[in-house]
């Protein structure tokens, strides 16, 4: 079935780097406003806005505290309502992040809930008595050794998937879910046109609360029983009521599961973000990445919809940690663009993305903000290892990686803010800004660009069938996408050398017309038999 979001591209705004309007350090929404016109000339449908309700902060607004206000780094309703209004009058859409996991512990149903074990809303978040004198049970948080802490007031522990600031909601109790839907029904109302739900496969929680046997492996927390009962409940009262797009953050998942969630007869969510490269392939690996593709995409064929993304605000930018950011940052960064774009799914831009910004990497850890990486480097110190084998384990997937602000241009904190940023530029913001981007045409904006005109006007980029023709080719990624008669076939090279690639017989070559290149010599005339690919190149064919 056609509908507007699986045609999307989606621009992914971490507006706390994004642009600072009032030099205090933090991008605002007043600075996502006054860049409007240049994330529409990219040619985007949707902006993802990260969270920017009341919060204290301590993991970058991902702990809130109040769902009906906005925090004063971003600005305030006012100004948000504005952000919405121009975003609609450009014809792009909006869509929120919503954090329905956990709150924020200075959240005024928490501070009810732990202020005695009788308050009504106790049972609104998740305590449990000491067993022999300790947590409640084995299990690891995403940012703790334990998911449990203890509160001396009532003598019980909360769980807390993540930081110790972030209890988890007890989803269990049908006035949270309808104190939720609530909320969601309110932005709704406000006219949005989505959500991003972070963690919602969370929501539910293993039954009796045991042990496990491995508890560093953190799955147990996610795909639950219990969690398609809450999602199908929030569709039916809330998000069925509106033509709006939501996207499931969805750790722990396989394509088995995953068509659970996105299924078209399920009536939960419309897609997912799902973690097989992101969080479990930390370097390139060819062979295993076209596994995966070929695995979601026949896990959702005909059922439902994949998103496609390498970076986001969680994740190293995608030309450091699956490129190359030296000698052929350029190409490298046209090449992965060309793949989230041509692959099956929804493609999500990561802001700077657009431009070939670079993960950074800072000298030590006092530099970095990221309280995932700040906690697991002080856990692993105390047990006594070497604090820099600890530092350079830890870098390689920092959030804060891809966290540094938005390179603007060549000016001081590289246009970003004029006072001091809440985490330091990337340092090569000389070479790689915004305005170098926009003046040169050869630039990968204006390739993205090109990409993202190319899947407006051409169905089958979005709507094709996949099918991998590269065989066990190390380097050469190359498939097709056939739709109504149209086959397009894109090739990528991804590696720093040469590589000869034979195309199959199955695929008429013939009246090969080329379409697109990340290379601006490439040309029409070369047989498509027997091609020599150039480092890092790119080239799509419709054949």
């Amino acid at each position: 079935m056609k509908t507007w979001w699986k045609e999307a591209v989606v621009y992914q705004v971490y507006w706390r780097s994004f642009y600072d309007t009032n030099g205090d350090g933090f991008g605002d929404l007043e600075g996502v406003i006054a860049k409007l016109d240049y994330i529409k000339k990219l040619g985007v449908d949707v902006i993802w806005l990260n969270p920017c309700y009341e919060s204290p902060d301590f993991d970058n607004g991902y702990d809130i505290s109040d769902y009906y206000q906005i925090m004063d780094k971003a600005g305030n309703m006012a100004t948000w309502e504005r952000l919405l209004a121009e975003v609609h009058k450009r014809g792009m859409k909006l869509i929120m992040d919503l954090v329905l996991n956990h709150t924020s512990d200075q959240h005024p149903w928490f501070l009810e809930s732990r202020s005695s074990k009788d308050n009504p809303k106790r049972d609104w978040y998740i305590w449990k008595d000491p067993k022999d004198a300790k947590e409640p049970n084995n299990w690891r948080s995403y940012f703790t050794p334990s998911v449990w802490e203890y509160d001396s007031t009532t003598e019980q522990y909360y769980m807390h998937s993540f930081a110790i600031q972030q209890p988890d909601l007890n989803w269990e109790n049908e006035e949270v879910r309808q104190a939720i839907y609530q909320m969601m029904r309110f932005w709704l109302d406000k006219g949005i046109d989505g959500f991003r739900l972070d963690v919602i496969n969370l929501l539910a929680k293993v039954k009796g609360f045991p042990d496990v046997e491995n508890p560093q492996n953190i799955n147990y927390l996610g795909n639950n029983p219990g969690i398609h009962e809450y999602l199908r409940e929030m569709n039916r009262e809330v998000l069925q009521h509106y033509d709006i797009m939501t996207v499931g953050e969805i750790p722990f998942v396989t394509p088995e599961d995953g068509v659970l969630y996105v299924g078209e007869d399920r009536n939960e969510l419309h897609t997912l973000f799902h973690f097989e490269v992101a969080d479990d392939m930390p370097t390139w690996d060819m062979t295993r990445f076209k596994e995966i593709q070929t695995r979601w995409y026949e896990g959702l064929k005909g059922r439902g919809t994949n998103s496609q993304f390498l970076n986001n605000h969680d994740h190293t930018r995608q030309v450091t940690r699956y490129g190359n950011d030296g000698k052929y940052r350029v190409e490298s960064a046209k090449l992965l663009a060309t793949m989230i774009h041509t692959l099956p799914g929804i493609p999500y831009v990561y802001q700077g993305e657009e431009i070939g910004m670079t993960g950074v990497r800072f000298p030590s850890i006092e530099d970095y903000n990221d309280i995932a990486m700040k906690n697991k480097y002080k856990e692993e110190v105390e047990k006594g290892r070497d604090p820099e084998e600890v530092f350079e384990d830890l870098l390689v997937l920092s959030r804060d990686n891809s966290r540094t602000p938005i390179q603007w241009n060549t000016g001081e904190q590289a246009g970003f803010t004029t006072g001091t940023p809440w985490i330091k530029v990337n340092p090569n913001y000389q070479e790689i800004n915004v305005e170098a981007a926009l003046a040169g045409p050869d630039s990968v904006f204006y390739y993205y660009q090109k990409l993202i005109r190319l899947r407006k006007e051409n169905p089958v980029m979005i709507y094709g069938n996949y099918q991998d023709v590269s065989a066990g080719d190390e380097h050469v990624y190359a498939y097709t996408r056939t739709d109504q008669g149209v086959t397009w076939l894109v090739l990528l090279n991804h590696s720093d050398n040469e590589s000869l690639f034979m195309i199959p017989e199955e695929v008429s070559t013939e009246n090969a017309q080329l379409v697109l290149a990340n290379y601006q010599d490439s040309s029409q005339q070369e047989s498509l038999q027997k091609l020599t690919l150039r480092p890092h190149e790119a080239r799509i064919y419709q054949v």
